[in-house]
């Protein structure tokens, strides 16, 4: 779906005097999400501002709205895990030649603004073949996937994998990275979303089906390579349960704990000591969990990584080898229609926010 209207790299930058942002006030349903405008701050040293292109709306915006994400940040605070921009106003010790150039940045706040400063140290180049909308789907997702696949499990041709949520912004790229590498790959979702999750290439099944286990045995006899589980809760013993000998489950959230009142942390804690737990058994299985942000303390690693890995990602994108799961295109003065929509469950890929 091409739905951003990108600024030509040409264009002159123009730097703003106002900023118009999303801020989160409370727990608050979408439509309390506010809508501000307040006077723009110039650049400060080695900083950059860029003017929204596209910003996503991710599961981890739906937690922070209901104060149930790990470390948020106190309230009132303007969400947004990523954007692409394009830079628009360099401060000291940054090189004019960024100016005019399209780039994507992971803040994990902060991007749902139609201007946004970050460290250029953080910038990774967007082609500028590549729709702006669809880059954004593969910002925080394309990391993601690229990293758990890549990173943790280490898939390879001829791993049978398991996807849980598989029509979603980040299953719907581990599908892809997946079957990329020569995979099999076998995904859960909806009913609803089967005919999507087949032409991604993977074998659907539904999560709502009362023998889900067994079902998903079926599709792998001698068990999965890797599965993949953002939903976490009870159902995480079941995943686990699902491995082959020295197979790799990687979990990545605790989707199931969204709505529950109570504590952020705990749910969080208890998967971590699980995962732990099994990771003492002598069984040859492992089990991870994917912290986007884990080692970010050696600030240079950290960043080449990220830099690399969402290159990686972005070039397939550019290259036609992953399709975007655009779900919606919203502007960011409509943000309670858009994270609506993202919570409501009835879409495929990502819902993104446009000037």
């Amino acid at each position: 779906m091409h739905c951003t209207r990108r600024t030509p790299a040409a264009a002159s930058p123009h730097t703003p005097s106002t900023v118009t942002e999303a801020v989160l006030p409370g727990i608050v349903d979408p439509e309390g999400i506010e809508v501000r405008t307040r006077p723009a701050l110039p650049a400060g040293p080695r900083q950059v501002v860029l003017a929204l292109e596209a910003a996503g709306v991710s599961f981890a915006e739906q937690q922070m709205r209901r104060g149930k994400y790990y470390d948020q940040p106190p309230f009132p605070f303007v969400p947004g895990y990523d954007l692409i921009g394009r830079a628009v106003e360099a401060g000291e010790g940054v090189t004019e030649g960024v100016l005019g150039r399209r780039f994507a940045v992971l803040t994990k706040t902060g991007a749902w603004a139609s201007h946004v400063t970050v460290d250029v140290r953080d910038l990774t180049e967007v082609p500028e073949e590549v729709d702006s909308a669809e880059a954004e789907t593969l910002v925080v997702n394309g990391i993601t996937a690229w990293q758990m696949l890549h990173r943790l499990a280490k898939v390879r041709a001829g791993d049978t994998v398991l996807v849980h949520g598989a029509n979603g912004g980040v299953g719907s790229t581990l599908v892809q990275l997946a079957r990329l590498v020569g995979a099999t790959v076998v995904g859960t979702a909806s009913a609803k979303h089967h005919q999507a999750v087949r032409t991604l290439g993977a074998t659907p099944v539904d999560y709502r089906a009362p023998d889900l286990e067994h079902r998903l045995r079926e599709h792998a006899p001698r068990g999965y390579d890797a599965v993949f589980d953002h939903v976490g809760g009870e159902g995480i013993v079941a995943s686990y349960r699902l491995l082959a000998p020295q197979g790799t489950l990687v979990s990545y959230g605790t989707a199931s704990t969204r709505d529950v009142q109570g504590s952020s942390k705990a749910p969080v804690l208890k998967l971590f000591a699980r995962l732990m737990l099994w990771n003492a058994l002598p069984n040859g299985k492992g089990a991870h969990f994917y912290n986007i942000w884990a080692g970010q303390r050696r600030h240079d690693t950290f960043r080449s990584k990220l830099h690399a890995d969402l290159t990686q990602v972005l070039d397939l994108l550019a290259d036609g080898k992953l399709v975007p799961q655009v779900a919606a295109c919203i502007p960011l003065t409509e943000v309670g229609k858009a994270v609506r929509l993202a919570e409501s469950g009835t879409v495929v890929g990502k819902v993104v926010l446009v000037p």
